[in-house]
């Protein structure tokens, strides 16, 4: 096989790029669509749309493990 130019190994290399960003969008989507399943079975009509996107985000941007602490150490709320 004769050896590649560095331009064909350029296009090369940016195909595959545009691959594996494809596969990583879709790996990402599939993650996401699982997780809002998961929120079908929550009480989330008790927030409103506002309260349930900031405490989703904040609790992303501060991580799971912190975010699952800090919620727990809250006193329970009467339902």
């Amino acid at each position: 096989m004769p050896k590649q130019t560095e331009r064909e190994r350029l296009v090369d290399l940016e195909s595959r790029r545009r691959k594996l960003d494809d596969e990583v969008e879709a790996a990402r989507r599939a993650l996401r669509g699982k997780y809002a399943a998961a929120v079908t079975e929550l009480e989330v009509e008790r927030l409103t749309e506002r309260e349930f996107r900031d405490l989703v985000v904040q609790a992303i941007r501060a991580g799971g493990s912190p975010s699952l602490a800090a919620l727990k150490a809250l006193p329970a709320q009467p339902r």
